[in-house]
C-alpha cells in the first residue's frame, strides 16, 4: 500500500531533477550531443525525472486503490479514464515511457533532437502533472 509519503517524495524528485535539467536547457542541440560531459548529465536526469514520473503514477493509482497497470504505459491510460490527466497529457506521458526506455537500454540509438525536445519543452509537462497529483493529496 502507498502513503501519502512516497507521493510527496516522487513530487519533490521531480522538481529536482526539472530544477537541475532547466540548468541544460541554456545549450543548444550540438553542444549537449557533442560535449560527453554535458550529454551524460542531461541524458541521467532526463531518466531519472522520466522515472519518477513513471513511479508517481503507478503509487498515486494504488493510493487511490484505483485498477492496477499492466505496463508503465497503462499507468497513464487509467489516469485518464480517472479523469485525472487530459487525453493529452495521457499521450504526453506515455510518450516518455519510451524515451525512458530508450535512454536505459538503446544508449547508441538516441536521438537527440528527441532528447532536445524533452529537455526544452516536456519538462513543463511533466511539472504540470506532478502539480496535479499535489492537488490531489
Amino acid at each position: 500500500m502507498t502513503n501519502i509519503n512516497i507521493l510527496k517524495n516522487k513530487i519533490s524528485q521531480i522538481t529536482k531533477y526539472s530544477k537541475i535539467l532547466k540548468r541544460y536547457q541554456k545549450f543548444s542541440e550540438k553542444e549537449i550531443e557533442k560535449d560527453e560531459d554535458i550529454r551524460g548529465m542531461v541524458e541521467r536526469y532526463l531518466y531519472l525525472l522520466c522515472q519518477s514520473v513513471i513511479d508517481l503514477a503507478g503509487a498515486f493509482i494504488a493510493y487511490n486503490h484505483f485498477r492496477q497497470p499492466i505496463s508503465p504505459r497503462e499507468s497513464f491510460d487509467i489516469l485518464c479514464e480517472e479523469k485525472i490527466i487530459t487525453h493529452s497529457m495521457q499521450e504526453s506521458l506515455r510518450n516518455l515511457v519510451g524515451f525512458r526506455n530508450i535512454l536505459a537500454h538503446e544508449y547508441a540509438d538516441i536521438k537527440y533532437d528527441i532528447v532536445y525536445d524533452v529537455l526544452k519543452k516536456r519538462i513543463m509537462e511533466v511539472k504540470k502533472f506532478a502539480d496535479k497529483i499535489n492537488k490531489r493529496i
